[in-house]
């Protein structure tokens, strides 16, 4: 072989050494052995940017933004030397694959380490897995675009990693029963605001979910793998998923998953690791990192690694192994690398079938139809944008199809402001899963809620039109021109019928601006306001320095519109100096924290005061609940969770009777109405309905079959509203509830607001256990009950589960400012 030849095939060969000296292993650059410690965050992001500027040719760092806290969000970009210097083109192909044009050669993988803060372990197997590929790996490289994010959630990873290190033994414990294994209630699982990123990316709630999705939707990746885990003593989990699959997801999506998994279980069977499949996580819900990406085009998976929270850098298992941070780093590596060979193999293919997942599907419905309070509207559109599905308004004035609240066929009246979805676009498949009536389940037993369409949500009239509606493709206007308001006016009225109108309240109350709002109907200067109507006189105001200019920044802020009267004898109804007229306290509001209250459940009530209300409100933990002045707050909250039992005691639960009928109020919601309804320190109205337990499963095997029965997970039902009280001001005769398990109670004698009857125990969407629906009939949802001068407030419901209910927020709200 001649010299020069010979020369550049030892280079050839050399290469992977080459590139090793400019770059540090994670062990190399952090100074500990992977797997001997947790990295603390910006270790992390160090050791990224030391690759980025060590091997600028084949990886990129691009920053997507910022978490609650200020930590750094950063995705990572890695390809051979020749795709990184066209990075943007291969981009490009791929997207216009969606259309059929181009023709891509690459694969897109996008990988997605520790969404569960505490889940700690798939961060450090990120940096392990980088430098793999970098080195031992680089042929992976040639014919595939790998994305990582190294950390999803950076404040609930830091919380748990902070806690871990304040309180395990030096050197660790592997007695599962050490303080370092049992993580306190502000666990590191969740973001800052205490909610799951991994059942938010279809809602968005979440800043860093909402971040993350302008990128996502930039590259819509063949390959989405969210990295996981679970209980200590489980064995490892990876594709195929679980039924029930969504009846969308493609034969080539299943199939590739079993491609996926019996490359894992090759690795997996070489070395004797234990993992299954087919079981538990499955496919429907669609806001997992797993089902998002599938219902995009993706091959969407989840991987489980046994440990979570509990495992620290070592424990006992129940079967006596030692279970390390090292042997969790070592599976996710393997699962990840498999997933990339995989992937590299079969590149012609994931091309061909994304082109095929993006072509018109023939889905029963073509367009959905939307009319509602155009605030509502307004809201949904502005999550389509994020999700860049496309709308537009109607250009029609009629559309027939199935009518969403009467759940039969029947036609719909439009106009220019009814909202389009349709269903034949590039986001099609989305569409559907999000807007189709009832979801479709080929098994009862699923992993979470089993009904979520947004019509629903939203609190819309819609139609499911099997026929595409004309649409003209512009935005909702706002009808509001002007905000200006007139001085010299008697009073200031504007409507209370959404949301956005609460916000308006919130923002006038913390400048100083004194409200009432109407208890009845009443008609003003040729205009008709109904019940929860906002007056704002200016005799309330006089004292208040520049009350016009700050009515008036207030109203361009929330776009709402005021309408001046010049005297408040009005046309119809009850005048503005009548009892039927109320003031609105600025009331000082406190949340209960801690046990026994859910951290998910009391996150959403914390997130929605600081970052959609915009209103102050006070934690109080149950940890010194004992030692505050309850009288110095107005409204205490009592988030759901588990048995309330040991926290309201005989001591706390004399103190809150005393409270509220000194003029508190009490919000209870969830699990904190069992124990209200058991106790005798006051007596009070609300009665839990119990549960037959009698049932009796032929075996062992169809126990779980038959407890389904008694269930209720995640379901739609349509619940008649009393909108004559306060807490339902606002509202139509109906409302659609999302119904999150059985407990049931009875109507109150006295303030029933929302509630099932008779005819309505069959839930509308989702599905509900044969013996669950028996029980849930004629029951309460939402109820008021007065207890001497104070009020209590029942909330079986959640109206503000995971953010994205949309059209219960306004019943959080009333409960808050005009239930006295």
């Amino acid at each position: 072989m001649p010299i020069k030849s010979l020369f550049f095939l030892l280079l050839f060969l050399m290469q992977p050494t080459i590139w090793a000296q400019h770059i540090q292993s994670p062990s190399a650059f952090l100074g500990y052995e992977l797997g001997t410690q947790f990295t603390r965050h910006h270790r992390v992001m160090d050791y990224y940017e030391h690759l980025a500027e060590n091997d600028s040719k084949r990886i990129q760092l691009v920053a997507y933004g910022t978490t609650y806290e200020n930590r750094p969000l950063m995705l990572v970009y890695i390809s051979s030397e020749e795709n990184m210097a066209r990075l943007d083109q291969i981009r490009q192909e791929h997207l216009e694959n969606i259309n059929g044009n181009g023709k891509p050669t690459k694969a897109i993988v996008w990988m997605s380490y520790n969404v569960h803060g505490n889940e700690s372990v798939s961060t450090e197997a990120s940096m392990q897995t980088v430098y793999e590929l970098l080195t031992k790996k680089q042929e992976y490289l040639k014919n595939t675009v790998v994305i990582i994010d190294p950390c999803v959630n950076p404040d609930g990873r830091e919380r748990y990693v902070n806690w871990y290190y304040q309180y395990k033994n030096s050197p660790n414990q592997i007695d599962p029963n050490s303080k370092e294994h049992h993580e306190p209630w502000l666990n590191g699982r969740p973001n800052h605001y205490m909610f799951d990123l991994n059942r938010d990316w279809a809602w968005l709630t979440q800043k860093e979910s909402q971040q993350r999705i302008k990128f996502y939707n930039q590259w819509l990746p063949h390959i989405h793998v969210d990295f996981h885990e679970q209980e200590v003593d489980s064995p490892y989990y990876f594709a195929p998923a679980a039924e029930p699959f969504h009846e969308v997801i493609t034969d080539f999506q299943r199939e590739f998953q079993v491609t996926v998994g019996k490359n894992h279980a090759k690795y997996f069977d070489a070395n004797g690791w234990f993992y299954f499949t087919k079981e538990v996580f499955d496919l429907l819900y669609p806001s997992y990192g797993d089902t998002y990406p599938t219902y995009n085009g993706s091959i969407g998976m989840t991987y489980e690694q046994g440990g979570s929270g509990r495992a620290g850098l070592g424990i006992t298992t129940s079967v006596g192994d030692t279970l390390s941070l090292k042997d969790r780093i070592e599976h996710h590596l393997t699962t990840g690398l498999s997933t990339l060979e995989v992937a590299t193999e079969n590149t012609a293919q994931l091309n061909e079938e994304f082109r095929k997942f993006h072509e018109s599907k023939n889905y029963r419905f073509k367009s959905y139809v939307l009319n509602g309070n155009p605030d509502q509207i307004k809201e949904l559109t502005a999550l389509l944008d994020q999700h860049e599905i496309e709308y537009g308004m109607a250009s029609t004035n009629n559309a027939k199809g199935f009518l969403f609240e009467q759940g039969k066929s029947g036609n719909l009246r439009t106009s220019q402001h009814s909202l389009v979805v349709p269903v034949t676009q590039n986001k099609g498949t989305l569409v559907k899963v999000l807007f189709e009536p009832n979801a479709k389940l080929t098994d009862s037993l699923t992993y979470d809620i089993t009904a979520w369409s947004l019509p629903f949500a939203y609190g819309l009239e819609a139609v499911a039109s099997e026929a595409a509606i004309g649409y003209n493709p512009v935005r909702p206007e706002t009808s509001i021109k002007d905000n200006a308001v007139a001085e010299g006016a008697y009073a200031y009225l504007t409507k209370w019928n959404s949301f956005n109108d609460a916000q308006f309240l919130s923002e006038l109350i913390k400048e100083g601006i004194r409200v009432r709002y109407a208890k009845k109907p009443f008609v003003q200067d040729g205009r008709s306001y109904e019940r929860g109507s906002l007056i704002i006189t200016q005799a309330d105001n006089q004292f208040l320095d520049d009350f016009i200019g700050k009515l008036s920044k207030a109203a361009s802020k929330h776009q709402r519109e005021l309408f001046p009267t010049q005297t408040g004898f009005v046309e119809g109804g009850k005048d503005f100096g009548s009892s039927s007229v109320g003031l609105i306290k600025d009331s000082k509001i406190a949340i209960l924290s801690g046990q026994p209250s859910s951290t998910l459940r009391f996150g959403e009530i914390w997130h929605f005061f600081e970052q959609k209300l915009n209103y102050p409100v006070t934690v109080i933990d149950t940890e010194y609940f004992k030692q505050i002045d309850l009288s110095d707050y107005d409204i205490l909250i009592l988030p759901d969770g588990d048995d309330y039992n040991r926290f309201l005691d005989k001591e706390v639960m004399g103190e809150i009777k005393n409270w509220v009928q000194q003029g508190g109020k009490l919000v209870a919601m969830g699990a904190s109405l069992k124990t209200l309804a058991k106790q005798k320190a006051f007596s009070i109205g609300l009665k839990k309905i119990e549960q037959d337990s009698s049932f009796s499963a032929p075996s062992f095997e169809m126990n779980q079959r038959e407890q389904i029965k008694q269930e209720i997970t995640g379901a739609i039902f349509k619940t008649t509203v009393d909108n004559t009280h306060p807490l339902a001001f606002g509202y139509k005769k109906d409302y659609f509830s999302l119904k999150l398990g059985s407990d049931a109670y009875e109507y109150l004698d006295k303030g029933t607001v929302v509630f099932l009857d008779a005819g309505h125990s069959k839930p509308i969407a989702g599905f509900a256990g044969s013996e669950a629906q028996k029980k849930i009939g004629e029951t309460l949802v939402f109820g008021s009950e007065k207890q001497g001068k104070g009020t209590i407030i029942y909330m079986v419901d959640n109206p503000l589960f995971r953010g994205f209910w949309q059209n219960g927020k306004l019943f959080f709200a009333n409960a808050l400012f005009l239930v006295d």
